[in-house]
């Protein structure tokens, strides 16, 4: 019996596949420990398969293309209307399945290596820069309510966390003192990371 078509639900440890025939007769629809997974496809036929876009989804389809198989990606968005009852991993692996047979489908490009190497200096970059501003602003709060003001302005706090990790001790309790200066150095040590990934991106 040649199977055409797999739908696949990833998931972090066990995998759900879907496989249909050219007259699209479900064949399996069974779940796949990690191990199993490429080992699974190494003895299939090359047929297409279909999958949500979502973490490591581009690791797994760079895996199975290397088989000889056809991958397409698919946003979850589209998959959803081919959902037809409830909610469960096997649902959707037959939701994936049958999507991904319409000639009409949106897909999503498979990264390479080094394209996902670039999305995850962005990535991280990000993160990074949503913690720094985190930190900027507890450290504001936190000395606004010792009636201590920053001006506004990225280069004029972090001028001000540098200050204070060179030696520069605010008439304050020292308990509060130790806590600001533990602060500082963790905004400063962040600027500096954050400043080499931008130039890494550059």
């Amino acid at each position: 019996m040649q199977i055409t078509t797999i739908g696949v639900d990833l998931a972090k440890n066990v995998f759900l596949v879907h496989g249909i025939t050219s007259t699209e007769e479900v064949v399996f629809n069974n779940p796949l420990r990690r191990a199993q997974f490429l080992p699974f496809f190494a003895k299939l036929e090359p047929c297409l398969i279909g999958m949500e876009s979502c973490s490591s989804v581009h690791h797994w389809a760079r895996e199975l293309t290397a088989l000889c198989h056809e991958v397409r990606l698919i946003p979850p968005m589209y998959v959803k209307p081919y959902v037809k009852r409830g909610k469960s991993d096997a649902i959707d692996a037959a939701a994936i399945c049958e999507a991904v047979t319409r000639p009409t489908m949106r897909i999503v490009a498979i990264k390479t290596v080094e394209q996902q190497s670039l999305l995850s200096l962005h990535r991280a970059r990000d993160l990074l820069v949503r913690q720094r501003a985190q930190l900027i602003n507890n450290l504001r709060g936190l000395i606004a309510e010792f009636g201590i003001f920053i001006p506004r302005g990225l280069a004029r706090v972090i001028a001000f966390a540098e200050g204070i990790t060179l030696g520069e001790v605010l008439n304050l309790p020292d308990i509060a003192n130790d806590v600001l200066h533990n602060l500082c150095e963790q905004l400063t040590a962040l600027h500096k990371r954050v400043r080499w990934y931008e130039g890494r991106v550059k």
